[in-house]
């Protein structure tokens, strides 16, 4: 029986920040986080409210998961496919305006070792692809227009391995961070490492493992990414292409 008891009090202290808001978090999400269409965004719209902060209005779609709800932020716009799961746990996850979230993405704290930067805060106008996953123990720092591609990887923690004669699951970990500056693109399938710093209009090519700081508006790909070119303006490289813009009508 004690052990029953411990295996619930953990389960709870992982899956919200009370045992009230266990309850009141599950059951709103029992009665209409299944709702379809219209009809169900735009009650999760309303009622969600209760249990999350949302500036203006978001769009959540239906089957989305969410833990440590009172942790979260959503900005005016942000939208939230269908399988998301968003886990809070402090320092919580905050989605800037306009941001998109797609199908099966992950956004992971999973903070239960009082990391001291943990948190997931994603800027304006960013679009998180398929079956991403954000892993936000040592702190991730996403700015503005930040697309990453399907199955795209931002993991802020590592484990320690370094003696032979313990297992690695008692040796510890490392939370350096990641940050990702405004308008970088990660190609299908990226890792981003913990301790990386992406600068400003970078690119990461589909596949790469990021390691090491990758400077503003360079491309970098491979295992580990190493820089392949320099994005300097000069379009004389790619004449025979079509280009297509978004349109305001």
């Amino acid at each position: 029986m004690p052990t029953i008891v411990y295996g619930l009090n953990l389960y709870l202290k992982r899956q919200a920040s009370s045992f009230g808001r266990y309850w009141l978090e599950q059951a709103l999400l029992f009665l209409f986080g299944w709702i379809p269409t219209l009809i169900g965004i735009g009650l999760r719209g309303l009622i969600y409210r209760s249990i999350m902060q949302i500036d203006g209005w978001a769009a959540i779609e239906k089957g989305v998961r969410l833990r440590f709800a009172d942790y979260i932020r959503l900005g005016h716009g942000v939208y939230l496919d269908e399988k998301t799961y968003l886990h809070a746990c402090p320092n919580g996850i905050d989605i800037g305006d306009e941001t998109i979230v797609m199908h099966g993405a992950i956004l992971h704290v999973y903070n239960f070792r009082d990391l001291p930067h943990a948190g997931i805060k994603i800027g304006r106008n960013c679009l998180i692809g398929e079956y991403s996953i954000i892993r936000g123990q040592g702190g991730v720092e996403i700015g503005d227009r930040v697309f990453t591609s399907p199955y795209t990887q931002i993991i802020a923690v590592n484990h320690v391995f370094d003696d032979p004669e313990r297992p690695f699951s008692e040796q510890g970990i490392t939370a350096a961070g990641i940050i990702i500056e405004d308008d970088v693109w990660l190609g299908a399938g990226a890792i981003i490492t913990d301790g990386v710093h992406v600068g400003k209009g970078a690119v990461v090519a589909a596949g790469a493992v990021v390691t090491k700081d990758v400077p503003a508006h360079t491309v970098v790909g491979g295992v580990p990414a190493r820089p392949i070119k320099n994005i300097d303006g000069d379009p004389t490289s790619n004449l025979n292409r079509n280009i297509y813009h978004l349109t305001t009508t």
